[in-house]
């Protein structure tokens, strides 16, 4: 047996030059086969006017903005820079001639929707707002005020842990909310012709089904108009 172990180890497998580098030049042209395909795909579907999740196509007037936020360090801010960042919008400091997006307010809040057999709460619905405002110099400024709600279960058992995850829905929230910002800016594109007098937006509303069957409602509404 060690006599074996020892041949077995002693064997050396050669490999043809020239097979070497068929083999080579085969990896070589399935990685250039495969990035050309995938640049083809890309280049097709953002001709066809397909774009990838979270992103969205601004106007071309709201490729440079102004963002200023009643809470410099808050969470939304944060939220909301980082997704004029994901959509290439560039975030300058304020000036008359650039437009501007401003968070005026956030605030949340709930309601019961049922109860156990023993009057206690067994549902809430949570109810996240957000307010802006969008400036256009020489077009106007409009005010929006985005509201997300969810359903939440009151499980009596994980009374503890009650307060962290209704936080981290909460949280959850507020991002949808500067998902669903950038989406009304998208918006404006066909509403952004200097002959109009107003920007126009009609109220939007969005329903998706989370897991467990809960429902999460997104929903924007103009607040109101100041002409330039």
């Amino acid at each position: 047996m060690s006599t074996l172990c020892a041949y077995a180890n002693s064997v050396v497998i050669k490999v043809n030059p020239n097979t070497r580098k068929r083999f080579v030049k085969r990896v070589s042209f399935s990685r250039t086969l495969r990035a050309s395909i995938v640049l083809v795909l890309t280049t097709v579907l953002s001709a066809c006017g397909f774009h990838f999740r979270d992103t969205y196509f601004l106007p071309e007037e709201l490729s440079e903005i102004s963002f200023t936020s009643f809470d410099s360090y808050g969470s939304l801010t944060r939220y909301v820079r980082a997704e004029l960042d994901l959509n290439g919008v560039d975030a300058v400091a304020p000036r008359e001639d650039i437009p501007n997006l401003h968070l005026t307010s956030e605030s949340n809040g709930e309601r019961t929707l049922s109860l156990y057999q023993n009057s206690r709460a067994a549902e809430y619905e949570l109810t996240y707002a957000a307010s802006y405002r969008v400036t256009v110099p020489g077009v106007g400024s409009q005010s929006f005020t985005t509201t997300v709600n969810r359903s939440f279960l009151d499980n009596p058992l994980t009374a503890l842990a009650k307060s962290t995850e209704k936080e981290m829905i909460i949280d959850e929230m507020r991002k949808q909310a500067a998902r669903q910002i950038l989406r009304q800016m998208a918006r404006l594109k066909a509403q952004l012709d200097k002959s109009q007098n107003d920007i126009n937006s009609e109220n939007q509303e969005e329903s998706v089904t989370l897991d467990l069957g809960v429902t999460q409602t997104t929903t924007t509404e103009k607040v109101s108009a100041e002409n330039q």
